[in-house]
């Protein structure tokens, strides 16, 4: 944020001191801040975790420049957060299973809408056949029914390891940690 801020507003000598400025307040901030916060963290309300889910996806959306593959990845700590709740809660083998299956649904909805933003992208912009062609250095040229088959099984692919992620991340925490 400071990096922006200062490359917005101030001069190009004062850049690199507000982007070390703002790096040494988050350090900072996760010092004092972050300790308590993860102490707490499973008590505070799904409402909280939701708002994060979809600040962290509109973030990654927009730095890998609407390319959605790496959206899959927020199902890994989505369902460490809810693995790590239902631990908290002592939860049983039925609700384990319902609120995996509850947080699949969830973070799948939300790689659709994710998936759906690409491919309007995708298809709206006249430049997409030639990235694609350059970003993957083929040297043939990429037709509309060839993008239209990428943003088809691309998107059901993505469907599909995002649900898997989702249900092992939330397995998988709830078992270790309820070890541990």
């Amino acid at each position: 944020m400071f990096w922006w801020i200062s490359y917005a507003l101030l001069p190009e000598r004062w850049i690199s001191l507000f982007a070390i400025s703002g790096i040494a307040l988050g350090l900072l901030a996760d010092t004092f801040i972050l300790k308590s916060l993860i102490k707490r963290a499973y008590q505070l309300g799904t409402a909280f975790w939701l708002a994060v889910l979809l600040f962290y996806s509109v973030g990654t959306f927009g730095f890998f420049m609407g390319v959605p593959v790496f959206n899959a990845a927020l199902a890994l700590p989505a369902g460490f957060v809810v693995g790590g709740k239902l631990v908290y809660e002592a939860a049983d083998g039925v609700q384990v299973r319902r609120a995996s299956l509850r947080t699949c649904i969830l973070t799948t909805g939300l790689m659709v809408l994710v998936c759906v933003s690409s491919a309007f992208f995708a298809l709206t912009s006249p430049s997409t056949s030639s990235d694609l062609r350059g970003m993957l250095g083929l040297g043939f040229e990429v037709t509309r029914v060839m993008i239209w088959g990428l943003i088809l099984v691309g998107g059901a692919g993505l469907l599909a390891v995002n649900w898997a992620l989702t249900g092992l991340s939330v397995r998988l925490t709830h078992r270790f940690l309820h070890k541990v």
